[in-house]
């Protein structure tokens, strides 16, 4: 029994040995790499002796003066409609998740009708909306009004287009948000209400700012096809953004494929900024959630491991002396 325990305290006592891990073969993956790199050079070989491709046109106009301020005007329309966007898509949410019944009723019919048709056959709403409604009178009904606008009169083709937008876009925001304010603890909420504070305030204090991790990447991905989603405000009509001007411009010089590929390329850079700006924004509000051990913790562990099996060493060893007592 003794030279049992003995030699079991031998190896816990002793350092490990040292494993050598030896990496699996992966063929495969060279393999697939080798294909995909052969057939990405085939077809930039093909694209760049390609003649339809026109590439002298495409470099005539990649830095264009219209393109250059067409994709600002495009920039401007994403970011005007994404801000309507968010600050409609919290309160639609909020009110969601509201007690009062009235509230949750107008925003499920808010969400029913923007969610329920085509953002193309709302944005040619909105290019109607000056022959729907010839004058906007805002005052008290049938008693006084203080401001007389005549939408005939004025164009408004890129206001419409944002609210158009923006608008739509409020619909899933509501939804991205109210998904992102499920996914936090009732124990927040219960904890908050037993610090004396009101509904509203929880929302805006507690469950808002912890609810931002899980929002910040769909609202991303949402910001980005919002860029893209700007192609179609052609149907207000609008064609100062980037592929209307484009488009324009081919109509004159009868070259579609390089303009094509001229706005392809400016929405493929714009694009990539947002994502870059997306990364680190996720980054910043998912501090303190991830799944990786710091070098402290990992030694923390460790020391925690080390002080349980020697605790269990020496109970082994207590319980043995005891038996040969």
């Amino acid at each position: 029994m003794t030279d049992r325990t003995d030699s079991a305290g031998d190896r816990t006592g002793a350092p490990p040995d040292v494993i050598r891990a030896v990496p699996l073969r992966r063929p495969g993956r060279w393999i697939a790499a080798v294909v995909i790199v052969v057939l990405g050079g085939l077809f930039v070989y093909g694209a760049a002796t390609n003649e339809a491709y026109r590439w002298d046109v495409y470099a005539q106009y990649l830095f264009d003066r219209r393109i250059t301020a067409a994709a600002w005007k495009t920039v401007q329309l994403t970011v005007l409609a994404m801000t309507i966007a968010i600050v409609l898509g919290v309160v639609l949410a909020v009110m969601r998740l509201s007690p009062n019944p009235v509230l949750r009723a107008t925003a499920w019919v808010y969400l029913w009708v923007f969610r329920g048709t085509p953002v193309y056959v709302q944005l040619v709403f909105w290019g109607l909306f000056p022959s729907i409604y010839k004058q906007l009178d805002l005052g008290i009904p049938f008693v006084h009004q203080f401001v007389h606008i005549d939408l005939q009169g004025i164009s408004a083709a890129f206001l419409f287009a944002v609210i158009g937008l923006g608008l739509n876009e409020a619909a899933y925001m509501a939804e991205i948000v109210r998904a992102g304010v499920s996914s936090v603890p009732e124990g927040q909420t219960e904890a908050s209400k037993a610090l004396g504070m009101s509904w509203a305030q929880t929302m805006r204090r507690t469950v808002l700012p912890q609810a931002m991790r899980v929002i910040i990447p769909p609202t991303g991905n949402e910001l980005i096809s919002m860029l893209k989603t700007t192609s179609l405000v052609a149907a207000i009509p609008y064609s100062l953004e980037l592929y209307g001007r484009a488009r324009d411009i081919s109509g004159a010089n009868f070259q579609p494929i390089p303009l094509l590929l001229v706005a392809a390329t400016w929405y493929l850079a714009i694009t990539s900024i947002l994502m870059v700006g997306q990364f680190y924004l996720e980054r910043y509000y998912s501090k303190g959630v991830s799944r990786q051990l710091t070098a402290r913790q990992l030694q923390a562990l460790a020391d925690a491991q080390a002080a349980a099996a020697s605790a269990g060493s020496a109970g082994g060893s207590g319980t043995s002396g005891g038996e040969r007592r």
